[in-house]
């Protein structure tokens, strides 16, 4: 035996220490567990064909075509531009689709058919079952659970009944219905599935009707509101247009009739005149800054640039004879005379001429306001004129289409009794065999490796890197007391042969000093290890051997049970640490079992601390009086991970056996047990205790590991 550290290894053995999937061992998991596998496929297609044959109820689908009518009626008018049929696009065809399973469309049908009567779309005509999962499971929770407000009594706002059934029924209805479109064509295909073949047909056929019929009274209603909307709106029209040519002929009698032409004459005198007034303005400021010029250089007297002002012959005659002044200024006064009323007639020109074009400016506005309100009214009455005789050819037109609405879709093929659909039985077997292979397989996988304890002795070392000394099987026994003549009886059982196989790696373990005093422990309660610490006392029992087996746990004292007949009244080991002088002081506490081969200390109830009892000087001399006496010594001690008991009783030990369970000692348990243990200076081995040969083989290690393997049966005798 050799200490060492526990490690992790990988998990049920299914991952490597590269941390990658072993796929051998992963099939090898499945092949051990086939017979789980095998009985979870039979189980699902026992309940795959259970259903199908006897809980599914059959379906059958009938289906109709119906094709999209792609050409004109040749009674085709302009009012299709109103009336038009359904278009080709994808998406139109696709919106067909869903008015064939529109709300409105199978309410038609249901009504048609009265459908709310048929049990299998309404489902308040069907008869209760008996038995409901869900409602044994609202009575469960009912119970458990009570509600704590009454039931509310019905009132007038509840819904009615009938609509109720109405609504369930259509909801089925429309579950039962299917439609869709072959790729490449204008054609629908209805398919409805029913549980009878017949009543599928009926159903398939009446939609189609229903569908088209649809059609044809949508068309109508749609011509009967084009006609009566033409209708109100020619007649809004025809009474606009006559209050519009009244007030056409209202306005031509207040005014004067003019005409474009002569709002263009008095346009052209207006510009003309005004032409003339600018001219007469520029030749008055001309003749004011002559008279101006004038009246300076009178004051001036500057008779020769007054000459050449005027330009006057005779002025020019005395001016040049150098006549007298008087003469002179005469004839000036003269010429300022004629300038001056020169001036005045320009003055009065511009007058006349303002006048005109103020009369002209006024004349134009109110020709033009005129005419601007005679062609609106023109233009007024023409538009409403021009829509009053278009929305009356419509109305003609609507009118002629009254009656002749054709369906966009007409049957290509009505349906026959509808074909059997489901359930497809051999499909449900074959899927509850794949279903169930797969749960077997789950389970099986799940076992493997949801598995925290050790199936095998490679598991155990691996996880360890502690020795194996030895694999123990499960003995065949029920009750404790059956456990020593078991030993006795069965020399040859695998058990038996078991527990010498693990003495012999005890004894070899150290050739030249083999262990003394061996302690025997678990993780936890119920890991055989009591059973293991008397086997073992048992084996190594012989010619000239002396074996003391000593019951370390004071708590529960549970080596009494084995021996109840020979062991009652008998002092514990508490009292022989009382009575350690000598071996000859300890004769009332040992008790001789010549069926087990060797002597035994019981354990005692003691108000005293156990850990106490074990970690005097008392049980240390105790001991070593002991090994003067006996070949072997073996300790019974509590489990390691409920009391320190056997780590104080470790420190006196030569070796410790711990013992896991087969399948049942967890990893992490194994891993704290020896974390506690490993400060101990002593051999530890580990024993892989109570396992289950029908376990092994389930498992699939029968014939790997241990001398309980399946091959081995000829040299038992169990």
């Amino acid at each position: 035996m050799s200490q060492h550290t526990p490690r992790e290894a990988a998990s049920a053995g299914l991952v490597n220490d590269d941390d990658e999937i072993d796929l051998l061992a992963f099939a090898g998991a499945l092949w051990r567990g086939k017979f789980t596998i095998l009985f979870a496929a039979f189980i699902a297609a026992m309940i795959g064909a259970y259903y199908a044959y006897v809980v599914a109820i059959p379906t059958y689908r009938a289906s109709t075509s119906l094709a999209l009518q792609l050409e004109s009626s040749p009674l085709s008018t302009d009012i299709q531009s109103i009336l038009s049929g359904v278009p080709t696009e994808s998406e139109a065809m696709n919106t067909e689709l869903e008015v064939i399973r529109s709300r409105g469309v199978i309410r038609q049908l249901v009504e048609r058919l009265d459908l709310t009567t048929d049990p299998e779309f309404n489902a308040a005509l069907r008869p209760e079952p008996y038995f409901s999962i869900r409602d044994q499971v609202a009575a469960l929770v009912n119970l458990i659970f009570p509600p704590d407000v009454a039931p509310v009594e019905p009132t007038v706002g509840d819904p009615d009944p009938e609509i109720t059934a109405l609504n369930r029924t259509i909801a089925a209805v429309r579950r039962a219905v299917s439609a869709d479109i072959q790729r490449g064509t204008y054609i629908f295909n209805i398919a409805v599935t029913t549980e009878s073949p017949d009543k599928s047909q009926l159903i398939a056929n009446t939609l189609s009707e229903v569908y088209i019929t649809n059609q044809i009274d949508q068309k109508f209603a749609a011509t009967e509101y084009s006609v009566t909307w033409l209708s109100e709106r020619v007649a809004d029209l025809e009474i606009d247009l006559r209050e519009r040519e009244n007030d056409l002929k209202s306005l031509r009698t207040e005014i004067d009739v003019v005409s474009v032409e002569v709002l263009e004459a008095l346009n052209r005198q207006l510009i003309d005149t005004r032409d003339r007034a600018n001219a007469a303005l520029t030749s008055a400021a001309v003749a004011e800054a002559r008279l101006s010029r004038i009246e300076a250089l009178r004051e001036a007297e500057d008779y020769a640039e007054l000459n050449r002002v005027f330009n006057d012959p005779t002025l020019s005659r005395l001016v040049t004879e150098d006549a007298g002044s008087d003469q002179i200024e005469t004839r000036i006064d003269v010429l300022t005379e004629r300038a001056e009323a020169e001036f005045g007639r320009q003055n009065q020109l511009i007058e006349t001429l303002q006048a005109a074009e103020s009369r002209l400016e006024q004349d134009v506005a109110v020709q033009s306001d005129d005419i601007v309100r005679l062609q609106q009214i023109e233009r007024e009455v023409l538009a409403i004129q021009t829509l009053y005789e278009t929305f009356l050819t419509r109305l003609k037109e609507a009118t002629v289409q009254r009656g002749l609405a054709q369906p966009d879709s007409r049957v290509l093929s009505e349906a026959i009794p509808g074909t059997y659909v489901s359930p497809q039985k051999s499909r449900i077997r074959a899927l509850s065999i794949l279903v169930g292979l797969m749960a077997g397989a789950a389970v099986v996988l799940a076992r493997q490796f949801l598995n925290r304890g050790f199936r095998s002795a490679d598991e155990l070392e691996a996880f360890t890197d502690q020795p194996i000394l030895g694999q123990i099987p499960l003995m065949p026994i029920k009750h404790r007391n059956q456990l020593v003549p078991y030993l006795n009886d069965k020399s040859a059982s695998a058990g038996v042969e078991a527990i010498r196989s693990l003495r012999t790696s005890i004894l070899l373990s150290s050739p030249d000093h083999p262990p003394q005093v061996i302690m025997v422990t678990s993780s936890l309660p119920g890991e055989g290890k009591t059973s293991l610490s008397i086997s073992l006392a048992h084996n190594l029992a012989g010619p000239n051997k002396k074996i003391l087996l000593i019951e370390g746990d004071v708590r529960r004292r549970t080596l009494d049970e084995y021996f109840r007949k020979n062991t009652d009244g008998t002092e514990g080991i508490v009292s022989a640490l009382d009575k350690v002088a000598t071996i000859e002081d300890l004769s009332d506490v040992i008790s001789q079992q010549p069926q087990l081969g060797a002597d035994i200390i019981l354990g005692e109830k003691t108000r005293q601390n156990a850990p106490d009892v074990f970690s005097s000087d008392h049980f240390k001399h105790f001991l070593e009086m002991l090994r003067g006496h006996y070949d072997y010594i073996i300790i019974d001690t509590p489990p390691v991970l409920v009391v320190p008991d056997s780590r104080i009783i470790g420190q006196h030990v030569d070796a410790i056996l711990l013992g896991v369970a087969w399948d049942r000692t967890s990893r992490d348990q194994v891993k704290e047990a020896l974390r506690q243990l490993s400060g101990l200076k002593v051999d530890l081995g580990l024993v892989l205790n109570k396992i289950s040969a029908s376990g092994m083989k389930r498992y699939g290690y029968g014939g790997k590991y241990g001398s309980y393997a399946a091959y081995g049966s000829a040299y038992y005798d169990d």
